[in-house]
């Protein structure tokens, strides 16, 4: 082969290579943030004097925006180019970031948050659009998908450690500022070695759908949150409810007649696609709610610190790495429907023994609850994905897993202001009912799935 040959060749591998670790920091940052903030936030607590509900507004005006975006910038990446949208995400990210490090007030804080999860609802779907365009073949795209993930996953791991050093070296406000170095340099790469994906001009976007599912979701959080202060029969409570009734409605009308909507309700005839995104939104409901509940506990009642509080969920964040390891081989010998239930069953039972916990309880009580609750969510959530992608037909995945991110992070929504407020009551009481409530709804998910999903009929399949 000619010497011009292989430099050409070598030039293409190195430019995808370097595609991918742009867009496995787009999606790195993503998720670092997911979990990175709950550490901080008794400590931005003692920085603006506010009580749960507003940190409870620092932890979900971010997923609010992550949830209700994600479909839409799917869609207008389509449209316009991948590789332009994802730019802009990133610069949006990574400057929203910023402005959540120099934030003079708690309002000012929310806001910023919000502006991080509309960049990171841009950042999640068209980085896969742009690994999908730059790898063609399949082989070699399966194992950059791998890749992708598995670095989203060590951030999301690694999230409440990495927060905490921070916290403790630096204070809260360093947890945003170390976007900016990762930001700048995933902008860089994506700019530079990224191929564009071609427009699609015909790719419609809802823009009614759109605002009625901020609405929807914004108001549902509003009530929940201010529930836990203010009282469930609070004039404004049951007025945030209403709306959220009312905007949801009228989102199921509006993307039933839209010619092009933005969540085809169609995907939903099919009771394995229903039942998994169902049992992926309750999953998240319980962890996410969970992670929220436990930083103020260790924090607030075991006056750890933030530091401390980042190790304690070491061995829960590491669980979760391992299982998701050993996951697709576990889900092939035994079938999606049995890894799913096996893991969802271990989650309950890990929430059912920390039933009791209190102010004083060792931290050696905590460890195995702690551990079968991170196996238990490694375990089943690549073949609830993968149950779920199966469900529809290979041209509609890439809108399946929107679905199913968005349904996850409005999981995450619910379950931070569903289980914060009910530590109005008192963070242990708090804790200890929201240990049942998500023992509770990880049954429903096992429930959900064991009676949908059809049994494996033979090894192998």
């Amino acid at each position: 082969m000619p010497a011009t040959q292989l430099a050409a060749r070598a030039n293409v591998g190195l430019s995808e290579r370097l595609t991918l670790a742009a867009m496995s920091l787009g999606y790195g940052v993503v998720q670092l943030d997911v979990t990175i903030v709950n550490v901080a936030v008794n400590s931005i607590g003692a920085s603006f004097g506010d009580q749960v509900a507003g940190l409870q507004w620092v932890v979900s005006s971010y997923t609010i925006a992550f949830a209700a975006f994600i479909l839409s910038a799917g869609a207008l990446g389509d449209r316009v180019g991948a590789k332009r949208v994802f730019a802009a995400g990133f610069a949006v990210f990574t400057l929203a970031s910023l402005a959540c490090a120099l934030a003079p007030s708690l309002p000012w804080l929310i806001a910023a948050r919000a502006a991080q999860g509309l960049g990171a609802a841009i950042l999640v779907p068209n980085s896969l659009a742009l690994l999908n365009h730059a790898y063609r073949d399949e082989q070699a795209r399966g194992r950059a998908v791998g890749t992708w993930a598995a670095g989203a996953s060590v951030a999301l791991t690694t999230g409440p450690l990495v927060g905490g050093s921070l916290i403790a070296l630096f204070g809260w406000r360093s947890i945003f500022l170390v976007n900016l170095p990762l930001g700048a340099v995933g902008l860089w790469l994506a700019w530079r070695y990224a191929k564009d994906t071609p427009p699609r001009r015909s790719r419609a976007l809802d823009l009614v759908g759109q605002v009625l599912a901020v609405v929807a979701l914004g108001a549902l959080a509003a009530s929940l949150i201010e529930g836990g202060e203010m009282g469930w029969t609070s004039v404004w409570v049951l007025a945030g409810g209403a709306v959220a009734v009312a905007a949801i409605a009228a989102f199921v009308v509006r993307e039933a007649a839209a010619r092009a909507p933005m969540l085809p309700l169609g995907l939903f005839k099919s009771a394995e696609f229903s039942a998994t995104a169902a049992a992926g939104l309750l999953v998240n409901i319980a962890f996410y709610g969970l992670i929220f509940v436990l930083s103020l506990y260790f924090q607030r009642a075991q006056h750890l610190s933030p530091i401390w509080t980042g190790l304690a969920f070491v061995p829960m964040t590491g669980a979760c790495f391992a299982a998701n390891l050993v996951a697709a081989r576990f889900a092939r010998r035994l079938g999606a429907r049995t890894a799913i239930a096996v893991g969802g069953a271990g989650m309950a039972a890990g929430c059912a023994a920390l039933l009791w916990i209190g102010p004083a309880t060792a931290y050696a009580w905590l460890l195995g609850p702690f551990l079968i609750m991170g196996a238990g969510l490694g375990l089943l959530v690549p073949p609830l994905t993968s149950a779920l992608l199966g469900s529809v037909d290979k041209q509609r995945s890439g809108l399946a897993s929107g679905v199913l991110n968005a349904a996850r992070q409005t999981g995450s929504v619910l379950g931070v202001s569903l289980m914060g407020a009910l530590l109005a009551a008192g963070v242990v009481v708090g804790a200890r009912t929201s240990f049942a409530l998500a023992a509770m709804l990880l049954a429903a998910a096992v429930a959900v799935v064991w009676i949908t999903l059809a049994p494996r009929r033979a090894r192998g399949t």
